[in-house]
């Protein structure tokens, strides 16, 4: 009967305690899924600033077979702004000298953390033979 008295409140104490890791355990899945979508989010500007950079590039080429290029430079360059304005405060540039063209893209990326409004310049630069 004695055994009995000292373990009333046992299951409650077990009930509290698993209550207590599965909560700190959802809370690090969010946490997680959180993160994920903060670098799924950069990866996929960075994949967006890549493939402008290629587009770029390609126009690039097109005009240098048709004659558009010049000693010095090119003549006629693609529309750059167009082409980064899909990416946050995107801002390009293209440098051409002889045949080596540098192909400089720079975007807005939010800083981990989510402060509101603040985000950090990131640059892509592409150097090709055209």
């Amino acid at each position: 009967m004695n055994n009995q008295k000292n373990q009333l409140g046992v299951g409650l104490i077990e009930v509290l305690i698993t209550a207590l890791i599965l909560s700190t355990a959802l809370m690090a899945v969010a946490a997680l899924q959180t993160r994920s979508l903060q670098y799924n989010g950069s990866a996929y500007l960075r994949s967006q600033a890549n493939i402008v950079a290629y587009d770029i590039l390609e126009q690039l080429r097109i005009l240098s077979d048709a004659g558009w290029f010049e000693e010095g430079g090119a003549i006629v360059q693609p529309d750059v702004d167009q082409l980064v304005s899909v990416l946050p405060g995107g801002e390009g540039d293209v440098d051409c000298a002889g045949r080596i063209c540098t192909v400089s893209i720079s975007w807005d990326e939010p800083i981990e953390g989510d402060v509101e409004g603040e985000a950090e310049q990131t640059t892509f630069e592409y150097v090709s033979r055209i």
